[in-house]
């Protein structure tokens, strides 16, 4: 019961990596805020961690809205009276080669995976950092509190097709190390996992046909089978694709107490891809 009594949010966890992260926080005691960009995978999830003896609340809404920190924010203080853990989970990928990307394309991309990371974390600075201080100033021990922040060995290699994706996934890691300075005089850490290839809607084959609806568009998601076939032991020296489980421990690890002297890091979780 590592977190026990912990608040988290988790942006994007009603599928895939997000929705392991959420239920392996339950399953160690945190409460734990659901969100996904349409009601019903969330409240899935949500099920899913009460029938396993947790506590959860969900939350639908488009990350990208402007009022959407704030609206996410209140209703997890108005449940459970505090926050100790924010990941900024959610996002997608638009894939198109940089001489063909569209405006909307590299904007939309941006807008998911920077700005509405940096308006989460801005919304949440008086119940974390704020918190914090307070704490500080009353002569209390702090609780646990961090941001972990979404990356992927796009951002810190690049990867063809992604110039969209891969700028947001290496300036997140810049977004984090300045929190991490910011906050960190306050005991607030702040992280990044960074993601290899994992079994996701996201990395499975484009011709298998997954696409999310953004604001009315039809995005195709995937990545096109030839390329799929050339993951291998070569590149990755695990050998193959991780799973959802696997990933969402990197989360849970940089968010535990026992990380409670790493900030600004940015872990791989990849399989040894890249090294």
């Amino acid at each position: 019961m590592e977190f026990k009594d912990q608040v988290v949010i988790i942006t994007g966890s009603g599928r895939g990596i997000g929705a392991a992260a959420a239920k392996s926080f339950a399953r160690q005691g945190a409460k734990v805020v659901v969100n996904d960009l349409n009601q019903e995978p969330a409240e899935q999830v949500l099920a899913q961690i009460v029938a396993d003896g947790g506590s959860a609340m969900a939350f639908a809404g488009d990350v990208t809205e402007i009022d959407f920190p704030a609206k996410i924010i209140a209703a997890t203080i108005k449940e459970y009276g505090k926050l100790n853990i924010l990941v900024n989970n959610a996002g997608y990928t638009w894939d198109a080669f940089s001489h063909k990307m569209s405006e909307e394309q590299w904007q939309a991309i941006i807008d998911v995976h920077i700005t509405a990371p940096f308006r989460m974390i801005k919304a949440a600075a008086p119940y974390m950092r704020g918190a914090a201080l307070q704490e500080i100033e009353a002569g209390k021990e702090t609780e646990n509190r961090c941001v972990i922040n979404v990356s992927s060995v796009s951002g810190l290699h690049g990867n063809m097709g992604q110039a969209n994706y891969a700028t947001a996934k290496a300036g997140i890691i810049g977004l984090t190390k300045t929190i991490a300075k910011e906050w960190g005089p306050v005991g607030v850490r702040a992280n990044t996992v960074a993601f290899g290839y994992v079994d996701t809607r996201l990395s499975r084959a484009k011709e298998d046909g997954e696409a999310i609806s953004v604001k009315g568009k039809e995005v195709a998601l995937g990545i096109p089978e030839k390329i799929l076939q050339q993951l291998d032991a070569r590149v990755i020296p695990l050998g193959r694709a991780g799973n959802v489980a696997e990933a969402a421990a990197g989360i849970i690890m940089m968010a535990s107490p026992q990380a409670s002297y790493i900030t600004g890091h940015t872990l791989e979780v990849t399989g040894g891809f890249g090294i």
